[in-house]
């Protein structure tokens, strides 16, 4: 893995305007764009994405959901995946995920666990509609009753089912995330 760092020095994305992009995630957005072409080009989907913190990326990735038989194997998700890898903690606190198109509601939310700190992105849900790709489908469904939803979501009550929960308050070697 080739680790590519900033030529100029990279503002905190955090004291950035909201909207604004420094000339540097400008650039790793290109490299994102890339990316996700020679994704296609390899048979994948047209996504890519980079994790990035204190001008250093941290991991990079394609989409790799076909080549893996694995729906949750987005371009997002797998960068997420390597960038906690490869510094060994599950939180990316501080960090930037640069991607070439608008993240999915599944790739925000991970994000949103991961703890990015910030969210860059070209293409929007439009164009990934455009392409194919139902994420509209799913912000719709998640902004509608689950009672309503296609798939039944259904919970069912058992004795036990805290039973996790009150092990894991009481736990003593827990990390809390």
């Amino acid at each position: 893995m080739t680790i590519q760092t900033a030529a100029a020095p990279v503002p905190d994305a955090r004291l950035l305007a909201p909207g604004a992009v420094s000339p540097a995630e400008h650039d790793w957005l290109g490299d994102a764009i890339e990316l996700a072409e020679n994704n296609v080009a390899a048979g994948g989907g047209p996504f890519g994405a980079l994790i990035v913190r204190d001008g250093e990326v941290l991991a990079r990735s394609g989409n790799r959901v076909t080549e893996s038989f694995d729906p949750t194997a987005h371009a997002e998700v797998m960068a997420i995946r390597a960038a906690c890898s490869r510094i060994r903690d599950f939180r990316l606190t501080g960090t930037t995920l640069i991607s070439s198109c608008e993240p999915c509601p599944m790739c925000i939310t991970a994000a949103l666990w991961a703890r990015v700190s910030r969210i860059v992105y070209a293409a929007d849900r439009q164009a990934a509609e455009g392409a194919g790709f139902d994420d509209r489908e799913f912000y719709d469904l998640l902004a509608t009753p689950v009672q309503d939803w296609p798939v039944p979501v259904v919970r069912i009550a058992h004795a036990d089912s805290d039973v996790p929960f009150r092990s894991w308050s009481t736990a003593h070697y827990k990390i809390e995330y």
